[in-house]
């Protein structure tokens, strides 16, 4: 058993070697003089540019007005911005509350009907970006607020790289268990797994990592590319709206947004378990293998040697313990990285184990949900 906890404790030094060089690559979106080429740099504006920030909510009435006030605390100097708020059909006064916190600033729309074939939220953009009057288009969460210079810093991204799309995981804001577990992983699953160069130089769709809470691409581009009428039927949209960008022959960049965007998806742990159930078996392509085969590598890499320290130490062997126990602070150490990356608490890494198992359990009942005759909910609505 010795020799399996080395060739595991190797695979993580491996592991941690690639998480530290990759967490280095993610570009930074910012002002400001940087160290390096990794800092996504704002251009003076030589003309005013149009923007559209498109919202789309259902039943947010906890969320929307923060958000909006957030975006209208933004700096917009040579920027013409223009708001949408899309209610889609919420049952919460989520329209009200939009239209009283923006007054004559914005425009709320209603949302239509959902169509047979569309999923909700892809319906929503869909309608927002048919209303939308600028050259540029910023989908935005309703649970999302951004810092006084994100529209700028995004912008300035998107036009130093030609257009494309501007993408990042927003810092995660976690108040429960369950979240502070689940959320986390988002990033850990980018920084050990996706090469950060290969989302923009590479044409590979399958190297792509999107978050739907902030998406800008220009609108030609969004146009060209099918929009989320292309993508009409996909229940992971944000990493089918990239690759699809990709298919066009446009760049993609995922960049470090969390000076500029924070959020919180999730405020109990029911919320926690149905949004990932929703969203983790359609993410590895619906393959059984495939899912099997990454949580049998995450159970061994980061669930057995805990259980061997655990063993070897009650049955009264520490010294057998030790390399187990290497495997264990290695792994620690990659999901500090990637925390670092996501600007987590420093103490969230310790939790590795019993998010792995959170992650585990959630993903087969994710499995599950897609072999079943009730699907997925989310929001009210039902997804198979």
């Amino acid at each position: 058993m010795i020799t399996v906890f080395q060739i595991i404790s190797g695979i993580l030094l491996l592991q941690l070697l690639f998480a530290l060089w990759n967490a280095a690559q993610l570009p930074k979106l910012g002002a400001g003089p940087g160290p390096g080429d990794s800092e996504v740099q704002p251009m003076a504006a030589s003309k005013v540019r149009r923007l559209s920030v498109l919202i789309p909510a259902r039943n947010e009435a906890g969320n929307i007005a923060e958000c909006l006030s957030s975006v209208l605390a933004c700096s917009t100097s040579g920027i013409e911005v223009e708001i949408r708020v899309l209610d889609d059909s919420s049952t919460d006064g989520t329209g009200a509350i939009a239209a009283a916190a923006l007054g004559d600033r914005a425009c709320v729309l209603r949302g239509r009907e959902l169509p047979e074939g569309w999923l909700g939220k892809s319906h929503a953009c869909a309608q927002l970006a048919e209303a939308a009057g600028g050259d540029w288009l910023l989908f935005l969460d309703a649970d999302v607020r951004l810092q006084p210079r994100a529209l700028q810093a995004a912008l300035s991204a998107a036009e130093a790289q030609g257009g494309g799309m501007v993408t990042g995981f927003p810092r995660q804001v976690t108040g429960t268990w369950l979240e502070r577990l689940v959320v986390p992983l988002m990033v850990f699953t980018v920084i050990c797994h996706l090469p950060v160069p290969l989302v923009r130089s590479s044409r590979d769709p399958r190297f792509v990592a999107a978050h739907g809470g902030f998406i800008l691409i220009r609108r030609d581009i969004y146009t060209r590319c099918g929009g989320h009428e292309s993508i009409r039927g996909e229940l992971v949209d944000d990493m089918a709206l990239a690759r699809a960008v990709k298919r066009a022959g446009e760049p993609v960049i995922l960049a470090d947004i969390t000076d500029h965007a924070s959020m919180r998806m999730y405020h109990n742990a029911r919320e926690v378990w149905n949004g990932y159930r929703k969203n983790i078996y359609a993410g590895v392509g619906r393959s059984p293998v495939l899912l099997l085969a990454v949580l049998m590598m995450y159970l061994t890499l980061y669930i057995l040697p805990v259980i061997a320290v655990l063993y070897y130490c009650i049955s009264g062997l520490p010294s057998s313990a030790v390399m187990p126990a290497v495997a264990v602070l290695t792994g620690i150490a990659i999901k500090r990285i990637s925390d670092a990356a996501g600007r987590q608490p420093v103490w969230f890494c310790l939790l590795l184990p019993a998010s792995i198992l959170c992650l585990s359990l959630i993903a087969m009942a994710s499995w599950r949900g897609s072999r079943s005759r009730g699907g997925y909910e989310w929001k009210g609505r039902r997804y198979l």
